[in-house]
């Protein structure tokens, strides 16, 4: 009998993307740049990219353009590295960005550029929660400076529109929204790939994989975003265990699913391992990705009951997966990462049973933890599935 399927009703909204992979890349980049009449570009990318021979590939094309280079870039994106690429912006006149490097490359781009434009803090441009619960993001109409990617490490970043910092002295992730600032394009270069350590592709690998099955957990996942989400689960999870030290055909392969999954999660959005991440990553200076991967199967048994029609796809989207529902794709979950061998507890990266409660707190602050499948009713919800997971 042929089973009756709902109508559908959705809309897709895709922004142009122009990407690029190759040892030709950087060329394609010299010719997007003429053809968008840049005279003023400066790079943005961290200490160690900056001494790179890769980099040296990227001054040479850009010879006659590059006016300048910030290599302020941090892990997490702290205010003080978005306020030094802001002033680099300023100093040499920019007329476009490229961000050289992993996700804080991109973001830490993206954020100096719309506090250059609209000339304010991020504390006052940043989404806020009011005491009613809800977010309020202020309009940021000031035209913004073109962004170009070249990555390091895969990252579901390189495409979005949303760049975090995160304040040392509060504590707090501020976020600011500005569609003006994705990316007009972005260049996979094997050279560049090759320069990111093999613990930090491997971390931001685990972020896609992750960022994906949580967007694939959404009610709100359309077919065409069902398409990319699970291609790049299954990309990642067939290749994050073949990395090597001098290989880069998985990584481009890696970083092709971070595309992917940025793409994807454009409509589906992300999730609560997200963003318990978010919350706890800064405080013991762990990778997103690993505390992504330690909270996910917890937060996926705490959605189960809204999950219920969207867990199929993810068990389809994994290797060696053989049951259904919830548990099937936990348990599927689960052996994957036994055998990428990562940590699975909370207390295992350093995390204090004493931190939990702060840790739900700053999490009910952040402005994704509207798009989980599942309404959380308050910080005691998130600090059962953190104490779970500790």
């Amino acid at each position: 009998m042929t089973q009756s399927l709902p109508p559908l009703s959705f809309q897709h909204i895709a922004p142009e993307l122009r990407l690029y992979c190759g040892s030709d890349s950087l060329a394609a980049l010299a010719r997007e740049l003429k053809r968008g009449g840049y005279r003023r570009v400066v790079i943005v990318t961290g200490n160690s990219v900056s001494r790179s021979t890769a980099m040296d590939l990227l001054r040479t094309e850009l010879d006659g353009v590059l006016a300048g280079e910030s290599h302020a870039v941090k892990s997490n994106s702290p205010v003080t590295a978005v306020a030094a690429v802001t002033g680099t912006l300023r100093e040499f006149a920019a007329d476009c960005v490229i961000a050289v490097g992993g996700g804080s490359a991109a973001v830490t781009a993206r954020a100096a550029s719309v506090a250059l434009a609209e000339g304010k803090s991020l504390q006052e441009l940043c989404t806020r929660r009011q005491a009613d619960g809800e977010f309020v993001s202020p309009r940021l109409p000031a035209t913004k400076l073109p962004q170009f990617v070249v990555p390091t490490t895969p990252s579901t970043a390189f495409v979005k529109a949303g760049s975090a910092a995160h304040d040392p002295a509060t504590g707090e992730r501020l976020a600011v929204f500005d569609p003006k600032t994705r990316a007009k394009a972005v260049f996979i270069h094997p050279a560049f790939l090759a320069t990111s350590p093999l613990e930090l592709t491997s971390t931001a690998s685990l972020n896609t994989l992750s960022t994906a099955i949580e967007a694939l957990e959404s009610p709100k996942c359309d077919p065409i975003s069902e398409a990319l989400l699970m291609h790049a689960v299954r990309l990642t999870s067939e290749h994050l265990g073949n990395l090597t030290p001098q290989g880069t055909s998985v990584r481009e392969r890696l970083a092709i699913a971070g595309v992917l999954c940025g793409r994807g999660t454009e409509q589906a959005g992300g999730g609560l391992a997200s963003v318990l991440a978010h919350a706890t990553g800064h405080r013991v200076h762990v990778a997103n990705g690993t505390i992504n991967a330690i909270v996910l199967p917890h937060t996926m048994r705490f959605n189960a009951p809204a999950t219920v029609g969207t867990l199929g796809r993810i068990v389809e989207s994994l290797p060696r997966s053989t049951s259904n529902g919830s548990e099937g794709a936990v348990h599927s979950l689960e052996k994957l990462f036994d055998r990428l061998g990562i940590a699975r507890r909370l207390r295992d990266i350093g995390v204090a049973e004493s931190d939990l409660t702060e840790i739900a707190e700053a999490a009910m602050a952040d402005w994704f933890i509207t798009r989980a499948p599942r309404k959380v009713a308050g910080v005691s919800e998130l600090r059962g599935i953190l104490e779970q997971a500790w």
